[in-house]
């Protein structure tokens, strides 16, 4: 069964001391007691003591953590028809049982809604439930003159730096090269950060129903409409309108090895970019999208897609694991088999999203430090310091420091526990990592410095998240952009001018420079006008039925020829 939840009224944020264990930063980890007061990390050092009304945290032979940030959710998204079934509550309540204690979530609306309005409605949808802190980034659905004042005022007044757009879902979120490329221009001018979707929508557009005409109508078919070339390009494309607008790009839910490997070409040749895999990229892949249990494979529809290629989590992990990737998210965006079954009968309806807000730390830290392929700092790193870097929230966020808000995980590298849709604390009814076997358990989580998860359960009051502003201008992802700016700024060539002559054009007739008169012709010979440079068009008729040539009033040659190219001809005979 899922944990135990005791909500209650929001806990004071007392004062607590966690003793005995090895924080654990992005950069080293060393021994260290944590004391927290006020919601914040007081002091960090060896050997402090606690006074009578401190709550003492024991953490001998276990990890202290900065919490878990999400950098991609989807609670409560209006899509397809429906709605995700994780609304603002229940997504934080799982987030915080799995360790992570900060969600990004999108502001997502149709087109034609403004984005302040949509950002409006969705702090009013989320301000009333969440159990953790939370941001937003902002979807870009259209475009226009009133949406460009509107990420102004976005990021000016509203606490957003980093907006998003779709090279898929079309005639829906999807936007052209052109409007991509405005949009990307406004963001890097507003010192924010532009986010793409990176799949090419004309083609699905086609493939799909090229599927349908096949009667291909289950969840392999959104498999087989999204091949791994489709997000590649699209990727790449991305990546160089950002480039062209010199404008900081973050590749979100990269699915594939292919457009792995655009990011990390893009990184290696200087360019501002950042790549996001998910939980379930990391952790699993799309072979389930074939399974003769229709309610197993639609469980697995996402977009991008998880790839068939059982080798693509372990290659996006290594990636991780040397910095060619950043962060990670869940994309968490749940269904229920019902709803999905929206389109069991066209796998076009159905709803697209995965769970993985709960288990993205443990999944990580399973694939990724238990297999030995990341240190428990990168862990940290890809988990939450990165993240909090890139949207400009390092180091109160991400980070075990004085001064830095307490939202800690003691973590437990020794424990194991099953992933299963019988034990999580999401709204879904489907885990997409069901049976796996993890290493890596949060047994006390602090957010706000607050106790919301411990060895009794669950501690969660609805609404106790607060909203973090994520300001302009990260000095992590423009630091080096001014210089790189001037670098690349095009340069005049300073010479000396031309002081030579100039070709006076011709007098044209309709476009023809005519050099002389054209013969009288014949009646029965059907002509071409002359070339643009005055000569015959060889394509004209030099022969007519009365024998004339075009030709024929000018002078012959009447020499005769006895020794043509190779050779006299009559020693043969």
């Amino acid at each position: 069964m899922a944990l135990p939840i005791h909500n209650v009224e929001l806990r004071p944020q007392g004062k607590l001391l966690i003793k005995g264990g090895k924080c654990v930063n992005e950069d080293r980890a060393f021994e260290a007691d944590v004391y927290i007061e006020g919601g914040v990390i007081k002091e960090v050092g060896q050997n402090l003591t606690a006074s009578s009304e401190c709550k003492v945290i024991d953490a001998t032979g276990k990890l202290i953590l900065p919490g878990g940030i999400d950098t991609h959710t989807h609670m409560q998204l209006p899509f397809m028809g429906t709605f995700a079934i994780d609304d603002f509550y229940h997504g934080t309540k799982a987030a915080i049982a799995g360790g992570t204690t900060m969600i990004i979530d999108f502001v997502l609306d149709q087109r034609g809604v403004s984005p302040l309005q949509a950002y409006d409605k969705w702090r009013a949808w989320a301000d009333e439930k969440v159990c953790c802190d939370y941001a937003f980034h902002v979807g870009i659905t259209w475009w226009s003159e009133e949406v460009a004042k509107d990420m102004e005022v976005l990021v000016k007044e509203k606490g957003i730096n980093s907006f998003k757009v779709f090279q898929a879902y079309k005639d829906v979120f999807m936007l052209d090269d052109g409007e991509i490329l405005e949009v990307f221009k406004k963001t890097k001018e507003l010192s924010a950060i532009a986010q793409v979707h990176a799949e090419n929508g004309h083609v699905i557009d086609q493939k799909s129903q090229q599927m349908i005409d096949l009667g291909i109508t289950g969840p392999e078919g959104h498999a087989m409409c999204r091949p791994e070339e489709v997000e590649g390009e699209a990727t790449y494309r991305a990546i160089v309108l950002a480039n062209q607008a010199r404008c900081p790009l973050y590749v979100v839910h990269v699915m594939s090895k292919t457009a792995a490997n655009f990011v990390a070409d893009a990184k290696k040749k200087g360019h501002v970019v950042f790549g996001e895999p998910t939980a379930a990229s990391l952790g699993t892949d799309g072979t389930s999208y074939f399974h003769s249990c229709w309610k197993e494979a639609a469980a697995h529809v996402t977009s991008p897609p998880l790839r068939p290629d059982p080798s693509t989590p372990g290659c996006l992990m290594n990636l991780l694991a040397n910095g060619d990737l950043q962060t990670t998210s869940s994309d968490n965006c749940t269904f229920t088999t019902t709803q999905k079954a929206l389109g069991k009968d066209d796998f076009r309806k159905i709803p697209n999203g995965v769970n993985g807000v709960e288990d993205r730390m443990s999944v990580i830290w399973e694939k990724g430090v238990q297999s030995g392929k990341m240190d428990a700092c990168r862990f940290v790193a890809v988990t939450s310091s990165t993240a909090a870097k890139i949207f400009n929230i390092y180091p109160k966020k991400g980070h075990i420091g004085v001064g830095s808000d307490a939202d800690l995980v003691v973590w437990d590298p020794e424990a194991t526990r099953t992933i299963s849709a019988k034990t999580h604390n999401h709204a879904c009814d489907f885990n997409i990592f069901e049976g796996m076997e993890v290493h890596g358990v949060p047994v006390v989580v602090i957010s706000g410095g607050r106790v919301v998860k411990d060895e009794e359960g669950l501690h969660l009051t609805q609404g106790s998240g607060q909203f973090v502003p994520t300001p302009p201008n990260a000095p992590y992802v423009y630091g080096r952009v001014a210089a790189r700016d001037q670098a690349l700024a095009p340069q005049k060539v300073d010479r000396e001018p031309y002081t030579g002559p100039v070709v006076e054009l011709a007098v044209k007739v309709d476009n023809v420079k005519v050099t002389e008169a054209a013969p009288a012709l014949s009646p029965d010979i059907v002509h071409r006008a002359p070339t643009r440079s005055g000569g015959r068009n060889m394509q004209e008729s030099s022969f007519a039925l009365s024998g004339e040539q075009i030709d024929d009033s000018k002078p012959r040659n009447q020499s005769r020829v006895t020794n043509p190219p190779g050779g006299k001809s009559h020693g043969l005979w």
